[in-house]
């Protein structure tokens, strides 16, 4: 209850005498500054870091010990715009491999899936690879998707978020449907849902100033599940001019 307070008047300081932008708005203005990077597809490797449930889930997949806090792997991201996501996760222990793959909105899983790492290729696909042709449709079909989520776009209010203001799409009480996009640039911040099941996720996305990605890409992206991080994935190289063959979406 104090933490929700706390929130709530974090929220109402930021708003109280400032003019923010519609949902509609917003999501117009992300959708140019996404379209002026002008990406067609995209490569990045790192690292990539299990934690909490996290840890159970990639001993399973990958055949890794599991008695530590976190297991640390090697991960790869391709992506072809629009909505064709890739990830491939590894590790130096194991000859084994989990990939993820979205396209046309289907999912597929080569090895054992990886319940985290899933979400992290829906939101990613979803989000940053989301290309409909025009700005204007990008934004229909981006605003379609989050309310697909259960977000109420139509809300929208400020708070903070890593040290940035950032617009809050959704009801800002804690726990509900929300999608941030940092103020200054329009770039995505952080999606959080809840799944069928009533899990509730987290996705945020982090440091778009990292020499690895410029700025087209967060060097960080993180899953929590339930207010744990369960995968950051930390981008260590990322190639946007490099062509990413068709056959990994297949």
């Amino acid at each position: 209850m104090k933490r929700l307070i706390a929130v709530s008047a974090v929220l109402a300081s930021l708003t109280a005498g400032a003019y923010v932008l519609p949902g509609g708005s917003i999501l117009r203005r992300m959708a140019t500054a996404r379209e002026d990077k002008h990406l067609s597809a995209f490569r990045v490797e790192g690292s990539v870091i299990f934690s909490s449930t996290g840890v159970q889930e990639a001993g399973a997949a990958l055949n890794v010990p599991t008695d530590r806090p976190e297991l640390q792997g090697d991960g790869v991201l391709s992506v072809k715009i629009p909505g064709r996501c890739r990830f491939d996760a590894s590790s130096p222990d194991s000859s084994l491999k989990s990939s993820t793959v979205q396209a046309s909105g289907k999912k597929r899983v080569e090895g054992k899936e990886l319940p985290a790492v899933s979400v992290l290729v829906a939101q990613v696909c979803a989000i940053l690879a989301q290309d409909a042709g025009s700005v204007q449709d990008t934004k229909l079909a981006q605003e379609a998707y989050l309310q697909g989520l259960g977000i109420n776009t139509k809300v929208t209010s400020l708070a903070r978020f890593g040290g940035e203001v950032a617009y809050v799409l959704g009801d800002p009480a804690e726990g509900k449907p929300q999608f941030w996009v940092y103020k200054d640039a329009f770039r995505p911040a952080r999606v959080r849902y809840s799944d069928a099941s009533g899990a509730a996720w987290d996705v945020r996305f982090l440091d778009y100033a990292s020499p690895a990605t410029g700025d087209w890409m967060p060097r960080t992206v993180e899953v929590w599940k339930a207010g744990q991080r369960v995968v950051r994935f930390t981008a260590l190289k990322a190639d946007n001019r490099s062509a990413v063959p068709d056959t990994l979406f297949k």
